[in-house]
Order: C-alpha cells, then sequence, then structure tokens
C-alpha cells in the first residue's frame, strides 16, 4: 500500500516539475569583467553597451525569428568572486528585452578584486546546469582585457569541465592598447587558445567605445542564430 500511494505522489510531482520548466532557443550567459582593471565608469559603459544591444530592434526581430522565438539570458560580473547583475530572463520582445536591460543598469556593483577566470566559467556552467530553463543550446559569453589567473581553478581546467557538459564558450576580448602593461599581448591569440570552445565556438573583438555596443549587438545577432562567424575581423573554432 505504500508504493501504491507514494508512486502517483511521484508521478505528480514530476509532472509538476516538468510544467514549471520553461523552454528557449537558447541559454546564455554573459559574463562581464568587474576586476580591478576595470573602474566604475568603465563598468557602467559596459552595462551600457550589453543593455543597448539587448534592446536594439534587430537583435529583438532576430529572438522572434529564431526556431523558439525567445531566448534565455543572464548577467554575471566576475573578478575574484562572481556576482549575478540580471538574473535569468526568457527575452521574447521588446518589453522583456527592455526589462533585463533596465536590471542590468539598475543593480550595484557585486565582484570586486583580482581576476579568477576559471572560477568564472565554472559559475556561468552552475548557471546553466541549475536552472528552470530547457534550451537545446547553451553558451557562456566570456568578456574580458586579460587572461591572468590569480585564483581559483585554472582556466585550463574549468574550460575542459564546461566543454565535457556540452556547452559553448564564446568571447568578446576588449582591446586596451593606451595600458601600456598589455600593449604587446595578443590577446586575441590568448583567447583563442584558452577561452574558447564547444560547438560552433568564436569570438568577437571589442577595439574601443565607439563601437563597443556594436560590436556586442553583432556578437549576439551570432549567437542568437547559432552561425559561426567567417570573416576576417572575427577570430573563431570549432575546438
Amino acid at each position: 500500500m505504500r508504493f501504491a500511494i507514494i508512486l502517483p505522489f511521484v508521478l505528480m510531482t514530476g509532472a509538476a516539475v516538468a510544467q514549471e520548466q520553461r523552454e528557449a532557443g537558447l541559454e546564455l550567459v554573459l559574463l562581464a569583467d568587474a576586476s580591478g582593471s576595470i573602474d566604475a565608469e568603465e563598468l557602467a559603459f559596459q552595462r551600457q553597451g550589453y543593455a543597448l544591444a539587448m534592446t536594439d530592434p534587430s537583435v529583438i526581430n532576430a529572438i522572434q525569428n529564431s526556431i523558439y522565438g525567445t531566448v534565455a539570458v543572464t548577467y554575471v560580473e566576475w573578478a575574484a568572486n562572481t556576482a549575478v547583475i540580471a538574473d535569468w530572463t526568457i527575452i521574447d520582445g521588446p518589453d522583456s528585452a527592455a526589462a533585463f536591460a533596465a536590471e542590468l543598469i539598475d543593480a550595484p556593483r557585486g565582484a570586486f578584486g583580482r581576476n579568477a577566470i576559471g572560477t568564472a566559467l565554472l559559475e556561468g556552467k552552475r548557471l546553466i546546469e541549475e536552472n528552470d530553463i530547457y534550451a537545446p543550446r547553451a553558451v557562456i559569453d566570456f568578456s574580458g582585457d586579460s587572461v591572468r589567473n590569480f585564483s581559483g581553478v585554472s582556466i585550463e581546467d574549468a574550460r575542459a569541465e564546461v566543454l565535457a557538459a556540452g556547452m559553448t564558450i564564446n568571447a568578446l576580448p576588449i582591446l586596451t592598447p593606451e595600458d601600456g602593461r598589455r600593449a604587446n599581448i595578443d590577446l586575441e591569440q590568448l583567447y583563442a587558445d584558452r577561452i574558447i570552445g564547444g560547438p560552433g565556438a568564436f569570438m568577437v573583438t571589442a577595439t574601443g567605445r565607439e563601437t563597443f555596443a556594436e560590436t556586442v549587438r553583432r556578437k549576439l545577432m551570432l549567437e542568437i542564430v547559432g552561425h559561426t562567424p567567417e570573416s576576417f575581423d572575427v577570430v573563431y573554432t570549432g575546438n
């Protein structure tokens, strides 16, 4: 009798969980640099760039014309720790995009300290695995201006774990040639070698403030449609 009573309860509970699960065409974690190299002004500018890109009519049109008509997005800032700035949001049109952008702009800074890139990548993986969303694709979109890793798990170990889970890591390296410490560093090659990976992985480089929002917009468009770019100004790999 115990099994006769418990089994229907289990089945009903499972059905309820299934009904609560949301669907989207893509789960996208935007991992943005908030380490010590990013001051308050740069942080605000960076958030504004993502907000403008997410609410751009071309991005919304791409989402609405995708197979599912939706994408699930969360915005996370990383440094020595990580902080969810805008929680998982199903974007399906202008209103949901605007709500996500407002949350992104208004939230206080929550990540501080030096780089812990490996830890940030694993946090992106955890956020995908533990949410209530089903999507056929999962992408961690990592942005930053360095590959220095001062604490936490190594980049190599974290990257391997993310890729083993079937997720893709794309990247947006932010070039800062005015910073003498990085003038001779080939950041794009380092990101190609050490950060990006998984099915259709690619990166798009941000070369300055004037084009930052447009660079993010272009990258979001590519991620939404699931296309790997093949142009001279985009480095990409499928490894």
